[in-house]
Formats: C-alpha cells, sequence, structure tokens
C-alpha cells in the first residue's frame, strides 16, 4: 500500500535481486536465455480513518487488499516541508496504527457475520459448525483486543474448522503444500489482518547515507538498530513493529523512493556505482522483494540447459510433481521422476551429466520435498 491517492490499482512486475547463482548456471549451460522469478505489486490508494466503514475510498480500497497475498505498508520517515501528509504531521506510529486499526475493525465486522450464520448452523447441528464457532471466537477475541487476526495463532485443528467448506481431499492438498494458517483464514475469510505484513520504512536519501555503516552491508534485507541511528522516525516505527513483530512476525525494509527513483535513470553499471556510493549492496527495492518472497515462505529452484536456464517459484515444502507443475500441468500430471542436483554440486561438477559421473546426481520420486536451489530435470509421460 503507498500513497498513492488514485481509485485504480496500479500493477508492477518487479525481477527479484539479480542472482548469481542464476547466472553462474547460465555461464556453465551457455543458456541462450536467463529467466528470472517475477513478483507483482499492486499499487493501492492510501488509506483513511473510517475506510472500515465506507470513509474516502473505503470498500474499494479494502476489496483490493483482499487479493493479495500479502501487504507492504509504506511508512513515511522523513521530513519535508514540499512534501504534505494527509494528518498534517509525520507520525510513522500513528500512520502504523491507523492502517492496522482499521483493517482489525473490517475484520472484525466480517467475523461477527460469519459467527452468526455459524452459530445458527451449531443450532442445526451442522457438521464443523461449533468447531468453527470456536474457531471464530478465537479470532475475535484477538480483533477485540487491537490485535491482527494473525495473531491468534490457530492450531491445526482451528484452522481446519475454518475450511469447512473445503472438501476434505483439497484440506489434506492444502496441509501437504505446509502453507501457513494465514494464508487458509485470509483465503477462506478474507480476513484483512490475517495477512503477512511488510512495513517499508521511507527514508531520504540524505538520511539514508548518514545512516548506512560497514556492519549493515552485510545484512542488507531487514532494518537493524545501526541502519535507524539518528532517525527519530524510523527507530519510532521500528519499536512501533517490534511490539506487533513478537506476535506476528512481521518485518521491516528501509527504501528511499527519492533513490530508486534516481536508480530507474542508470545503467547497470552506473547502478552498481550508484549504490557503493550509498553504502548499500542492493537497491531499496531488492531488499523488499527478498523480504516479500521470504515472508511468503517461497522457494527457488532451477532448470538449466543450452537453450535456458530458469528460476521457478514455489511454495516450501512442494513436493517434485507439484513443483513440476509450476512448468506445465502435463509435468505434474505425467510425473515419473526428477533427475536432482544441489546448486553447489551442479558449479563444483560443471553440469549434470560431471555430476552424474561424480555420482552427485539423485532422481528422486514423488515424494521428494524440493529444497532451496535445487537443479531440477523432470521426466515425465
Amino acid at each position: 500500500m503507498t500513497q498513492s491517492r488514485s481509485s485504480e490499482c496500479n500493477r508492477g512486475q518487479f525481477e527479484l535481486v539479480p542472482d548469481d547463482r542464476l547466472d553462474k548456471l547460465a555461464s556453465l549451460a551457455n543458456s541462450e536465455k536467463v529467466i528470472n522469478e517475477m513478483i507483482e505489486y499492486v499499487d493501492i490508494a492510501g488509506l483513511v480513518r473510517g475506510a472500515s466503514k465506507g470513509e474516502g475510498l473505503g470498500n474499494q480500497f479494502l476489496g483490493n487488499i483482499r487479493n493479495t497475498d500479502a501487504i507492504v505498508h509504506v511508512i513515511r520517515c522523513f521530513d519535508d516541508e514540499n512534501v504534505t501528509h494527509v494528518d498534517g504531521s509525520v507520525d510513522p506510529v500513528r500512520d502504523i496504527e491507523t492502517i492496522s486499526l482499521e483493517l482489525i475493525f473490517a475484520d472484525a465486522d466480517q467475523c461477527e457475520k460469519r459467527l452468526k450464520k455459524v452459530e445458527r448452523e451449531v443450532v442445526g447441528q451442522v457438521k464443523g459448525a461449533k468447531e468453527e464457532k470456536e474457531a471464530l471466537q478465537k479470532v475475535l477475541k484477538v480483533l477485540e483486543e487491537g490485535k491482527p487476526a494473525r495473531a491468534a495463532k490457530l492450531s491445526e485443528k482451528e484452522e481446519l474448522a475454518l475450511q469447512a467448506q473445503k472438501t476434505k481431499a483439497e484440506l489434506n492438498d492444502a496441509l501437504s503444500e505446509a502453507l501457513s494458517s494465514l494464508c487458509f483464514l485470509s483465503e477462506d475469510l478474507s480476513l484483512l489482518s490475517m495477512k503477512p505484513v511488510i512495513y517499508a520504512a521511507n527514508v531520504s536519501e540524505e538520511r539514508e547515507r548518514e545512516d548506512t555503516d560497514e556492519a549493515v552491508r552485510e545484512r542488507p534485507f531487514f532494518l537493524k538498530e545501526e541502519l535507524a541511528e539518528g532517525n527519530q522516525y524510523v527507530k519510532a516505527q521500528q519499536r512501533a513493529v517490534q511490539d506487533f513483530a513478537k506476535e506476528t512476525g512481521d518485518q521491516v525494509v528501509v527504501v528511499s523512493a527519492q533513490v530508486e527513483a534516481e536508480l530507474k535513470s542508470l545503467d547497470a553499471e552506473e547502478v552498481q556505482d550508484y549504490l557503493e556510493s550509498l553504502g548499500v549492496k542492493e537497491s531499496g527495492c531488492g531488499s523488499l522483494v527478498q523480504a516479500t518472497y521470504r515472508t511468503l515462505g517461497l522457494r527457488t529452484y532451477f532448470t538449466c540447459g543450452p537453450k535456458e536456464t530458469r528460476a521457478w517459484t514455489i511454495h516450501a515444502g512442494w513436493k517434485a510433481p507439484k513443483a513440476a507443475g509450476v512448468i506445465h500441468t502435463d509435468f505434474e500430471k505425467g510425473f515419473i521422476k526428477a533427475a536432482t542436483v544441489s546448486y553447489d554440486d551442479f558449479v563444483q561438477c560443471g553440469s549434470e551429466e560431471a555430476a552424474k559421473d561424480k555420482g552427485k546426481l539423485r532422481i528422486e520420486g514423488k515424494e521428494y520435498v524440493v529444497q532451496e536451489a535445487d537443479v531440477m530435470h523432470f521426466r515425465f509421460n
């Protein structure tokens, strides 16, 4: 979510931060093409107080959020008299609370409506209604305490109770994929505060230069105390988010919209020189994409050959047939086996054939759980 004031959503795709592993594999295979993963961001208009009751863009804004997998909340953490703030002053804690409370209010309304229906089903002795009622009450209790639904920490049984409308086969499949309970509940009830959140602290270029030091360069993904040194807004935001993170695991990254805009006009070599002048290894957008990837529990595996080396995105815990299905559904339906080499072994050996000769290539079946950076070659009917 950003400071956009348009009622229309803007969509953009970003490559993940250039992956040295992908480039290395492509070099070894003399690939004609190199294709990285893509992730889509939806620029949604800024929220105002009362949105849960229809104020501002209200329901349209909330409806747009319901279609996302996670929320990136961009927080202003800089002073600039030429850039107005809707509330007239810079206060990241207030901004976080404004968004969070509106999502919580909307979720509470959703849960209360669902609970009334479920209570009637309990009276009618509908199978699973009692368990769903208990799970809803647990979520409502958390919401009434002013906490996001993701802080409810539902048990597996409670997750299933809130998935009552799904078939047993679908439930088993969902569990086998090891998807988060946050995804379960947000999908079925469209609970906004059940979605994982990444807070993006938008700082000025000058502050970013001042705050960055050698220690931080080795840990670019998430906000550290060293990076916040001297920035009262980032420090305040960090403390506020830490309170949520104790129960929700929310992440914080630091970005500079000013810097990112300047990077767009530079070529690859100039970008690297500019980032080095700022004392960082990658852009803020790169850090944001990495944080998003990790927050959603995604993993990468590779396919490698003379025509193309490509990175594929899957959920952690996916087995080989499911992972093959992201290439083509026929790969999943007709899956036989997967010739698999770890990235490190592939690089050390230099090719799939060499890995096979040295005993590093494994033939994996349908129960194999794909690991990060596996290099895979699927066999299918």
